[in-house]
Formats: C-alpha cells, sequence, structure tokens
C-alpha cells in the first residue's frame, strides 16, 4: 500500500530554506510576503468539503454527528487516475469520483474555470476523509518529541485540510499522573499557514494567475494572536475544552471561547461561518491544549464530517504529546540520576592531577551505567576506578550508584585492588544473578612512583610516556563482576613521573563500525599523535588531551556512553619525603620532635618548627599510648607538608569535649586548630592520623 502524502511541503525546485511555520516563544509579526488570498469560490479548490450550519449532521435532522472514531484510521486501497492533473509534492491526489466535479477540459463544473496548479482537491467522498486521516496520523506518529509531534501536524493538515493551524499546549504540560497546581494557561506552540504560491516549476506565479492579490489576516496569525491564555474557571473557553468534541467556530460556544483563546485582536484571523474548527487536545487524563483549523472566507467550509476528521487529528496528536512528554521525563530522570552519581569535582591528591570526561549515549539511548572515581587513600596514594554496568535503563543507572558507593567504602578501608574487586563481584551477585559489570581499579603511590591494576572483563589501560610513547598495558583480563567463582590478579607496574594514564570505558573504542581492539589502537595512536605536538620533554595539557581523545569519536560512534579518566603522574621526589619507625616507648614523643625538627631545618622550613613539633607530639604520644608495634612517622614536602603517624591500633581517633578536671583529651583539639587538614584512615594493618600545614 502506498502512503498518500498529506501535506504542501513546496514545489519542484523551490528553496529548500523555505520555511513554512516556526515554533513560537515570543509572538512577533511576519516578516515574510503577505500570503496572497485564494482564488474565487468558483475557481477555489476546497478542503475535505462543505459544512452545514451548525448543529445540524448530514442527516439534516438537527443531530450532532458522533466525534469519537477509531483510534487508528486504516486507509483504503485505490488506484491513482492516471489522468489527474500532477499534484503538489505532499497533497492527497485527486481521488476517483472527484472528476464529477469537474467539468469538459478540466474545469470546475458550476463555474467552468480551471483549477490553479499545486492547488489540493476537494475531499468529497468518505474515502477521501479516510486516505487523508490515515496518512495524516502516520504521519504525526512518526515524532519521537514534543515539536516533531506539533509540526507533524500542521504538515499534515496544511493545506489539505485547512489553510492554517494553530496549536496551543498548556504551559507547564502535566506529566504523567502529577497534579498541575495553579492556573490553567495555553501558550501558542505553533503556527503554520499556506505559503507564497508557487507554480509546479518552483517560481513564482506570475500576476496573471492572481492579477489582485488580497492581504488575508491568516498570513499574519502570530502577530494578531496573544501568546498566552488562561483559562478561567467557569469560563467559555474553559467549558468548550471540557467538552473536548471539535465545535465549528459559529457555534455559541466557541464565539464566546475564540476571544479568551486569540485575545483582543484574533477574532481578526477567523473567518465568518463554518470556516473554523476549535478542536480539544485530550490526552490519557486530561485536555493539554487546543488546535483551531482555519480556512479562508473564499474556500469550501467545513462540513460536518470534518468534525470527525477534527477529532481524529487531535486525540492522535494529543496522545503523541503525552507519551512524548512521559518519555522526556523519564530520560531526564535516569540521565540526571547517573549524572548526580558521578563525582561532582576531581580530589586533588598529592602527587598526581586528574582530569575526566562524561558523555551519554545517543538520544534514544542515553541512560548507562558507566562511571569513574577518583579516591584519596592513606599515604598520600590514590585510588583510580572506572566501571561499565551492561545495559542501557534506570536499571543500569541505580546499580552504577550501588557498585560506586561499595568500591568507595571498600578504597576506605585500604584493601589491595583484587580484593576491591572481589568484594564487588559479591555486591553484584547479591544485587541479582543478571546484575554484571565490568571494572578497573588502580592504586598510585606516589613515593614509590608505583601503580598496582587489577582488572575485571574492562579494556584495558593506556599510559603516554613523557617523550611521547603510548602503550597498551599487559593486564589480566579477568571475568566480569557478576559472573562469580573467580580469582582476580593484580599487578604492579612503574609509574614514571610525567606519564599520563589514560582509564576509559568501551564505548571510546567500541561501536558497530569498529571492533574494540581496533578501537583501542586508533586510541593509542591517537594519544601518541597528540604527544607529539608538545614535544618530547613536555607532557600535553590534561584537559586538551581528554579532548583530544573524544575527537576520534567519527558520527557514528556513538552508541554507548562514555566515561574517561586521565591521570598525570608527577609523584613525589625522594628529597622530598622524610621516614622513621619509634619504638612505642615513653622517650618516642621526644624523638619525634628531633627528627622532625632536622628535616624541616633540610627543607629550609623552620618557620614551621613550633607547630609541627607541638602537633608531632600530640599525636605520637596517643599513639604509643596504645600501640603494641612500631610507630611509623613520615613527613611529606610537596605544595603543603604532610605528616603521617601509624600504628597497629584500629580505632579512630575522634573529638570529645575534655572536662575541665582531664589531664589529657585536648591533643586532638591542637590538630583541628592548628593543622589546615586533618583526619585518621584505618588500615588493614592499623590506621593512619595524618595533617598538613601551609608552607608559607
Amino acid at each position: 500500500m502506498t502512503e498518500q502524502p498529506t501535506s504542501f511541503e513546496r514545489a519542484q525546485g523551490a528553496d529548500p530554506a523555505e520555511g513554512r511555520g516556526a515554533l513560537l516563544r515570543t509572538p512577533k509579526p511576519a516578516t515574510g510576503p503577505a500570503l496572497p488570498a485564494q482564488a474565487r469560490p468558483e475557481a477555489a479548490p476546497s478542503g475535505p468539503g462543505t459544512a452545514a450550519p451548525c448543529g445540524h449532521g448530514k442527516d439534516g435532522k438537527g443531530k450532532e454527528p458522533p466525534v469519537n472514531g477509531p483510534e487508528h484510521s486504516q486507509p483504503a486501497t485505490t488506484e491513482p487516475d492516471a489522468h489527474r492533473p500532477r499534484p503538489a509534492p505532499e497533497v492527497i491526489p485527486p481521488q476517483p469520483g472527484a472528476e464529477q466535479e469537474r467539468g469538459p477540459g478540466g474545469g470546475d463544473r458550476r463555474t467552468g474555470r480551471g483549477l490553479p496548479p499545486g492547488r489540493p482537491m476537494p475531499m468529497r467522498r468518505d474515502g477521501d476523509r479516510l486516505r487523508f486521516v490515515g496518512a495524516a496520523t502516520r504521519r504525526i506518529a512518526r515524532g519521537l518529541d514534543l515539536d516533531e509531534i506539533v509540526m507533524g501536524l500542521c504538515r499534515a493538515t496544511v493545506p489539505t485540510f485547512s489553510d492554517a493551524i494553530l496549536v496551543y499546549l498548556r504551559d507547564p504540560l502535566p506529566v504523567g499522573d502529577e497534579r498541575p497546581t495553579g492556573p490553567v494557561v495555553l501558550r501558542l506552540r505553533r503556527t503554520d499557514r499556506i505559503p507564497e504560491e508557487r507554480d509546479t516549476d518552483g517560481v513564482l506565479l506570475p500576476p496573471a494567475f492572481d492579477p489582485e492579490p488580497e492581504p488575508s489576516p491568516l498570513s499574519e496569525l502570530s502577530a494578531l494572536t496573544t501568546e498566552l491564555c488562561e483559562v478561567r474557571p467557569g469560563g467559555a473557553l474553559n467549558e468548550v475544552l471540557r467538552g473536548v468534541r471539535p465545535v465549528f467556530a459559529d457555534a455559541p460556544a466557541a464565539r464566546a471561547a475564540l476571544p479568551e483563546l486569540l485575545g483582543d485582536g484574533g477574532e481578526a484571523v477567523v473567518p465568518s461561518g463554518q470556516h473554523a474548527i476549535l478542536a480539544p487536545l485530550r490526552g490519557r487524563r486530561r485536555v493539554i491544549g487546543a488546535a483551531l483549523f482555519l480556512r479562508r472566507p473564499e474556500r469550501l467550509a467545513f462540513e460536518a464530517d470534518d468534525l470527525l476528521v477534527a477529532a481524529q487529528l487531535a486525540t492522535h496528536s494529543a496522545l503523541g504529546i503525552d507519551k512524548a512528554v512521559l518519555y522526556g521525563r523519564e530520560a531526564y530522570i535516569a540521565d540526571e540520576l547517573q549524572r548526580t552519581m558521578l563525582p561532582e569535582t576531581l580530589p586533588r591528591p598529592t602527587g598526581v592531577r586528574l582530569a575526566s570526561r562524561y558523555l551519554p549515549a545517543a538520544e534514544t539511548a542515553r541512560v548507562g551505567g558507566d562511571w569513574y572515581d577518583a579516591i584519596p587513600l592513606p599515604g598520600s596514594r590514590v585510588a583510580l576506578v572506572v566501571g561499565d554496568v551492561m545495559g542501557h535503563s534506570m536499571t543500569s543507572a541505580a546499580i552504577m550508584g550501588q557498585l560506586r558507593t561499595t568500591a568507595q567504602t571498600l578504597a576506605g578501608l585500604d584493601l589491595p585492588p583484587q580484593e576491591v574487586l572481589h568484594h564487588l563481584d559479591e555486591q553484584a551477585q547479591r544485587l541479582g544473578t543478571d546484575r554484571m559489570a565490568t571494572c578497573l581499579y588502580a592504586v598510585y603511590d606516589p613515593v614509590t612512583h608505583r601503580i598496582t591494576i587489577a582488572n575485571a572483563g574492562h579494556p584495558p589501560p593506556v599510559l603516554l610516556h613523557l617523550g611521547g610513547r603510548a602503550e597498551v598495558l599487559r593486564v589480566p583480563p579477568g571475568a566480569p563482576i557478576g559472573v562469580g567463582g573467580v580469582d582476580f590478579e593484580a599487578v604492579e607496574l612503574d609509574a614514571p613521573a610525567g606519564a599520563t594514564l589514560l582509564l576509559y570505558t568501551d564505548g571510546l573504542v567500541e561501536s558497530r563500525l569498529r571492533d574494540v581492539w581496533t578501537g583501542i589502537e586508533q586510541l593509542r595512536e591517537k594519544l601518541a599523535a597528540t604527544a607529539q605536538l608538545t614535544g618530547p620533554d613536555h607532557p600535553p595539557p590534561l584537559e586538551a588531551l581528554c579532548d583530544e581523545v573524544l575527537d576520534m569519536l567519527g558520527p557514528g560512534d556513538r552508541d554507548d556512553d562514555i566515561a574517561l579518566l586521565a591521570a598525570r603522574f608527577d609523584g613525589i621526589a625522594p628529597s622530598d619525603v622524610a621516614y622513621w619507625q619509634l619504638d612505642p616507648e615513653e622517650t618516642a614523643p621526644g624523638q619525634a620532635r628531633r627528627l622532625a625538627r632536622r628535616a624541616l631545618a633540610r627543607w629550609d622550613l623552620e618557620d614551621l618548627t613550633d607547630s609541627v613539633e607541638l602537633l608531632v607530639s600530640e599525636v605520637v604520644t596517643n599513639a604509643v599510648r596504645y600501640a603494641s608495634r612500631p610507630v611509623t612517622l613520615r613527613l611529606l614536602r610537596t605544595d603543603v607538608l604532610r605528616c603521617e603517624v601509624g600504628d597497629d591500633v584500629p580505632q579512630l581517633p575522634r573529638l570529645r569535649q575534655a572536662r575541665a578536671t582531664d589531664e589529657g583529651g585536648r591533643g586532638l583539639y591542637l590538630v583541628n586548630r592548628l593543622a589546615r587538614r586533618w583526619g585518621a584512615t584505618r588500615l588493614s594493618t592499623g590506621k593512619v592520623v595524618w595533617f598538613e600545614l601551609n608552607r608559607g
């Protein structure tokens, strides 16, 4: 079955940039040429038919015809007339039987005059209307979002069914079952009308075809009507919308409702008689707007059966708008859920610089389960995590949030990378049998310039060296999280200063156009080429490097969401580290003060001596009181001075209010008062208490 076109797009050879209607945000006067008047009634083609007086159906007994037609009217099958004149694009062609309206030589039987080229033939039979409704509803159904559906309604009806249309929607549109608060406000969403007339060759008609063009109010729809309309409870417009059924504009209820809808100057756009239909747009639960179909006074008026056509168009448009709003809200919630579960900002750990990117998938499947994270660890280390939950749904985003929270908790326990993946695997199995994900967990130590990596079915990371060489790290692939019953293996590799580690999800390197290993090789080549631009002695800027990596994506490569985490290893020089072990004896605090004083003198930081000696003495004293093994003391000189004291007691210290008679309990108050930052972290072998001081 061939779908009949339903709307006037443009004639052959017409300028493709010519617009037929625009989304109206603010009413503005039309800037294009005024729409010429239609031909005289004896020569004008009509729309679906001629309307009877309001309140009279085809039987002439004064009964209102039914308006609740079938949801989806199917077009009838017919053979096109081989001798019909060439129609304009997207216009329903003359149907068999239309020749009855034409006299000898192709003229109108009533007047004998010919029909202008490019004008739609009148729909004089029920079969014409069925074919029109079928084609129009299919066109409306093609839209995925709100604007596409409204535009589909306008393009399907103008000029085949009407010469112009105004579409009003509630502002804001209700979503699902939510009950809007406040007054009902309609906003003019879109207008459409017949454009400047052109002949079949795409050029303007010469004056001989239209010697006396008359200005029409339909050419200034947006300028003559108001953009916003408040529906007053108990008003005439409210009663028409509650009635749901389309009505002619000359009906008593419509005559009272149109000034409220269109504003003071809006009545000028409504022709007299049955040349306008006001159709409420009803969604699944409530009226969400209204559509006003207009015909020029010289064109045949609407018939009673055209109310059925308007009802079908309004019903399909309203249901499509309702579903589009629901889909948009669901996609927005899922997207926001996923974004809020990703870190808002990255930390600034010592000895490493970080940059990240996240890109959702295509509009039709933009919700995914990709995540990244950077978690500071004791000893100035940092955990780098990237993962990907399989699937594209809100469920995937929710599982991603749970796994990310679990990974943060496990990182706080300072577990080895392979143990973290093992516990994540157990957590995924508790969430469900089909909850699977890939994950790569790496721990970087800036003091030793080493990195420990464990992998759970994730694409391998790429390391960009300072000289410009990029290599794919050989990491055991492992099984995805959620498989269960598998062991994960960790490897320890060198992380030289100036190198950049790139962690990513498979959306960056895999698509329908290439396999994952081809994408990884392209990524390696892209990193090497980018590094050549800055020379062998200077690594590329981290943010610019992330942008260059994303530029390798082609137009068809966005099948999946993408998470990208880049880490530039600066490290901490051995000369900026001082480390000692102290026996848990009463002399340990004094020994700690002396060692710290010597280190500060070597680093030319004597100004911090008093503060460091006081705070080191308090923290070491508390550690020696409960420790049974040697206490560790480490000083790190970076942009700040960091002091770390470790012992074998797992209990973390807390600030407590000391009573006036207590001899102790005030050491942490001094640390909290004098230090720039401080904290305590539990380790598998005990804990570490640390504090930082500004260097100058």
